[in-house]
């Protein structure tokens, strides 16, 4: 087959149809125009973004506008922006952390440490996340960055849905008691407030005693001189007749004149104490007029406590029993601090030098022990007021120990009407309730929508009062925790319902009351 003209025998040809190659390559058009012309594009769009950055602040690449809280700085990306446009923890710092304090007090570990107490979780955690990733911005004015979904919460607690997951409440899934030290039942007392009162409700004498805080939120702690006094120790009250010491070897109680004969620090209420309060008659001698914290008292029952207990130790400084939670040491501290300055007072005007000289350094060290209870982080060791059966004199046979305790159970006769004496001391009271520490709670929220006893039923007041039946101990005590469980709140905190979102209840920041006392242990 002869090959068509104008073909290069040299090229062939291609494909089934066996078509000519051409024999010169198509030529190319110059680049140099479309190069010009996207140059000439980036300049321009460059400098509309140089434009915004330097005179608009970036009002026409940012993402949308800022809340309400941050809408003041809005105009200027670096208050938050870094030149690459990341947000770092280091720029929330400089408003949200006190006096430009670098990132502590939002961390998991300030998390951990202001909701449980413990130090040893004050540790740097692996999950930490960054603040942007649970605050978001740039969606709008009215939206509340501080509103955290419940998949920010989840990633470390999984807990699912508060309806079906969430665990019972601790108190109740341990059956945790509360530690009052107190013989109280509730319906005794409600039943005769609302009888002396002449109240026709019965929660009108819950509140008798339950006085709220002025925000309404929560209840004041429970007071003798506010809510007791009214009825306990009144002036019918007196001690029974108990023996006068006469020997070192025989127990006894120290008279109101021996006390003030011996002036002994710490004593300087007898001198003012009045002695037609007490009866002595063939060695023996009562107290007629009886007060709360009575000094009469507390001295002899620490007088006898010493002979019981010779190590008590840092024990005697305290008016009541040593046993606190590790956490509340620095309750014990300040007490024993205080019954130090008064024993000290009380030494100052002896002309002694030696004891002046002794003056001076005890009160250099207390100086010490204050300086350091200014840091509420402090670690202290409680354990040093502590007293146990361990401690008891071992150089005293059996029937004497049974007569100095038998002794203590009369002079504490009166106080144990309400209180516990164990260990020769009266147990230590715990006026307020030391539960559900992680969660918050809002008493005027829910009072709009339940009555008290609505939710307050672990203790059958209502039907004890309305019945007017002798409560068991086992129904009625002051050990029983009267707070509801996790099902009363899933009853209303729903889907359907009242908010059941993780934060309507818990809180990531610690308080922001707590700030200032978190800064003293996070600058350490």
């Amino acid at each position: 087959m002869a090959r068509p003209r104008g073909t290069d025998s040299r090229k062939g040809s291609f494909g089934d149809l066996s078509l000519p190659v051409a024999r010169a390559y198509v030529p190319t058009r110059s680049r140099n125009l479309l190069l010009l012309v996207g140059g000439l594009g980036g300049l321009v769009i460059l400098a509309v973004f140089a434009f915004d950055v330097v005179v608009q602040r970036g009002t026409l690449i940012s993402n949308g506008p800022l809340s309400s809280n941050h809408a003041v700085f809005g105009d200027d990306c670096s208050t938050c922006h870094t030149p690459l446009g990341d947000v770092s923890d280091d720029q929330c710092a400089v408003c949200h952390e006190k006096y430009g304090d670098e990132i502590g007090l939002h961390t998991f570990a300030s998390h951990y440490l202001y909701r449980s107490g413990d130090f040893t979780r004050l540790v740097p955690s692996p999950k930490e996340v960054a603040c942007v990733a649970c605050h978001t911005e740039h969606v709008g004015r009215e939206v509340v960055i501080t509103k955290v979904d419940d998949d920010a919460c989840l990633s470390c607690h999984a807990f699912g849905s508060f309806n079906r997951e969430h665990p019972e409440f601790r108190f109740a899934a341990d059956s945790l008691v509360d530690q009052a030290n107190l013989t109280f039942p509730h319906a005794h007392h409600v039943l005769k407030v609302k009888e002396r009162e002449e109240l026709a409700d019965v929660e009108q004498a819950c509140l008798y005693c339950h006085h709220p805080e002025a925000d309404g939120r929560n209840f004041e702690p429970i007071r003798f001189d506010d809510h007791c006094d009214a009825c306990h120790l009144t002036s019918s009250a007196s001690t029974p007749w108990m023996p006068v010491q006469e020997s070192a070897d025989a127990p006894g109680i120290t008279t109101l004149a021996t006390i003030r004969a011996q002036q002994a620090p710490g004593t300087r209420w007898a001198d003012y104490t009045n002695p037609d309060d007490f009866q002595e008659r063939g060695g023996r001698v009562r107290k007629r007029v009886l007060y709360h914290e009575d000094p009469w008292i507390l001295e002899n029952l620490k007088r006898l406590r010493a002979v019981l207990y010779p190590s008590s130790g840092l024990a005697d400084l305290l008016k009541v029993s040593g046993d606190v939670d590790p956490e509340d040491a620095r309750v014990l501290y300040e007490e024993a601090l205080a019954t130090l300055r008064d024993y000290a007072e009380a030494l100052r005007a002896l002309p002694d030098q030696e004891v002046q000289d002794e003056l001076a350094e005890a009160d250099r060290l207390m100086e010490l022990v204050t300086q350091r209870l200014r840091d509420p982080y402090s670690p202290l060791d409680e354990t040093r007021f502590a007293l146990s059966a361990a401690d008891l004199n071992q150089q005293l046979t059996p029937e004497q120990v049974a007569d100095y305790r038998r002794l203590i159970g009369q002079l504490t006769q009166p106080c144990q009407q309400c209180h516990l004496v164990e260990n020769a001391t009266l147990a230590r009271v715990q006026t307020d309730q030391d539960v559900l520490a992680r969660a918050e709670f809002n008493h005027r929220a829910h009072i709009i929508h339940r009555r008290c006893l609505d939710c307050h039923t672990a203790i059958p007041i209502q039907q004890l009062v309305t019945t007017e039946a002798e409560a068991d101990s086992t129904q009625d005590n002051a050990g029983i925790l009267n707070i509801p469980t996790i099902a009363t709140c899933q009853s209303c905190h729903a889907a359907s319902k009242a908010s059941n979102a993780c934060i309507t209840c818990h809180l990531f920041h610690p308080d922001k009351s707590q700030h200032a006392n978190l800064l003293l242990y996070l600058k350490k």
